[in-house]
């Protein structure tokens, strides 16, 4: 049985950046903290998880450390050692080998962090010493966040090589590109809002000074891999992991112009505050989406319908769907036949075994 809506957009081919990809449907970062916490090396159960899902236009791998510094969460993946290389390396062959098309996010968790988590126990560093009011996830559950600490500016440049070499480890482990995480309140969006960036140097105050960093990770990621191999995420409009910024609009509206400039292979956006109600398609959503000229992919509790509509209107160029990947790792085809969705056990979302992980069957599975 096929969908009367089987020519739609969403299921027809797109080119991003260097590559044709057989249809619209990404599949969004989700953090899963399945890899050893001491080393941070993928193993082939992961390779099994992502290889369930290679029928996806695009898989976006989870979001992953560029450094030890760069840790935020227990159990989650590197980027920075020769073992992680290797352990990823089985993930994007058993990907390729079914046909599909993986990216790495490159996640620097900034503030979002605990000592727990960090090399010798030290703190967290952000643009600013300011705390957030969150809890950070540890081996031994979750635990206050304390204040970080203010980098200084003569550390900047080594942040920005540590993108640089993790963006050569990703090409050097088979990922067929890259996205710069620059969204919810990590590191880079901590530069770029008001609420956590209170700087009086050359990486504080004005918009273009905020911005400083983001451009400056842009341009190694880029000069290391290709502008049509990089992509690049951002929530101008959430506030999430606690990133107040009192002018959305304003901060991110010269952002988003000046990316035009890159020829990236994408601009993914969250639409709205992250996990909460899409803001609808018009208003400050509206105002961003019509800045950049090149490949959108939007993301934000998207249905069928909405994908569906987005993408035959022209407002993306394709839909990251994160939780529905989580228990139906055939979500394309489900979302083609407008079969119903498996619901994923929230349980067993963040660390454990193969349970909840590889053990969600497919939809022939499923109804046998």
């Amino acid at each position: 049985m096929t969908s009367s809506q089987d020519a739609a957009p969403l299921f027809q081919p797109v080119t991003i950046g260097r590559y044709s990809l057989p249809n619209r449907i990404a599949m969004a970062p989700l953090t899963r903290s399945r890899t050893d916490n001491a080393t941070g090396v993928p193993t082939a159960m992961n390779a099994e998880y992502y290889a369930q899902r290679a029928s996806a236009g695009l898989i976006i791998a989870e979001a992953t450390q560029i450094s030890p510094q760069g840790k935020g969460y227990a159990y989650t993946p590197g980027i920075h050692s020769a073992e992680q290389v290797a352990g990823w390396k089985l993930v994007t062959d058993a990907v390729h080998a079914k046909g599909g098309h993986i990216c790495l996010q490159l996640w620097h968790v900034g503030r979002i962090s605990h000592p727990d988590l960090q090399p010798g126990g030290a703190l967290p560093v952000a643009p600013s010493a300011v705390k957030p009011e969150m809890k950070a996830f540890t081996v031994d559950g979750f635990k206050d966040i304390p204040a970080p600490r203010a980098l200084d500016i003569s550390e900047l440049p080594g942040i920005v090589e540590d993108y640089r070499n993790a963006t050569r480890n990703a090409l050097a482990a088979g990922f067929d590109m890259v996205e710069v995480h620059a969204a919810n309140g990590y590191l880079i969006d901590q530069f770029l809002r008001d609420g956590t960036n209170k700087r009086t140097d050359a990486y504080g105050g004005s918009v273009e000074n905020r911005a400083r960093f983001l451009f400056e990770v842009l341009d190694a990621v880029v000069a290391e891999a290709g502008a049509d191999r990089v992509g690049i995420r951002l929530s101008p409009l959430s506030p999430a992991n606690d990133a107040q910024e009192s002018d959305p609009v304003g901060t991110f509206s010269p952002v988003i112009r000046r990316l035009n400039d890159y020829g990236l292979a994408y601009l993914h956006m969250i639409e709205g505050v992250t996990r909460g109600p899409h803001p609808g398609f018009g208003g400050d959503l509206a105002e961003l989406r019509g800045l950049y000229k090149g490949r959108y992919m939007a993301n934000n509790v998207y249905d069928r319908a909405m994908a569906i509509q987005a993408t035959a209107s022209g407002h993306a160029d394709m839909i990251a769907f994160g939780r529905p990947f989580i228990a139906n790792p055939d979500l394309v085809e489900r979302l083609r036949i407008d079969a119903p969705l498996a619901e994923p056990d929230q349980k067993t979302f963040y660390g454990g075994d193969r349970h909840g992980y590889t053990d969600y069957p497919p939809l022939n599975q499923s109804a046998a």
